[in-house]
């Protein structure tokens, strides 16, 4: 089951996170074998202590550039998805890995506000499982000043419009052959 679950994600991370570019930054880490896909096995119960030990790798081995914490069970309603995420960015403060860390957030039901649900501009955040997706704040800069700060700020902006270009139902294709 967990193999299918990460390769699921790999093939979602190939199609639209590296194959329609939505994050430049990414390609080169998964080339490198830096990204890390580890699922949460138990109950939500025990996301805490995952979360807390995937810092803790990450502290310990930078060869893992990033962790993608997939959540396959108990967070499938967005908002509940919502509140762990916020007690997840209090941790990371509360841990003193703010400015170290930070969470990039994915979820199948990914909405962004004043957008409607079947918009392709929320496709930019969903994947196939909900996913706190921790990144190493001085790779995020690092990567940054090598892509220019100017052209960095405008990728959230760039993805909105190349999906909205793409419209719903080749989103919905590509994420069909992919899966």
């Amino acid at each position: 089951m967990t193999t299918h679950i990460e390769q699921h994600c790999r093939d979602w991370v190939n199609a639209m996170v590296v194959g329609q570019n939505l994050c430049p930054f990414a390609k080169r880490s998964l080339d490198a074998n830096g990204v890390r896909f580890k699922i949460l096995e138990g109950s939500l119960d025990t996301l805490a202590d995952v979360f807390l030990g995937e810092l803790q790798l990450l502290d310990m081995d930078e060869r893992v550039e990033t962790t993608l914490l997939i959540i396959p069970q108990g967070l499938e309603d967005f908002m509940d998805y919502l509140d762990i995420l916020e007690g997840a960015n209090q941790m990371l403060d509360e841990l003193g890995y703010e400015g170290v860390y930070q969470i990039a957030s994915f979820h199948p039901r990914y909405q962004f506000e004043n957008t409607a649900e079947d918009a392709p501009s929320n496709y930019t955040n969903r994947a196939p499982f909900p996913i706190l997706h921790l990144l190493r704040e001085a790779s995020i800069e690092k990567a940054i000043e090598a892509y220019g700060r100017e052209n960095a700020e405008r990728i959230p902006h760039n993805n909105i419009d190349n999906l909205e270009r793409m419209g719903l139902e080749n989103i919905l294709a590509l994420l069909r052959k992919s899966s």
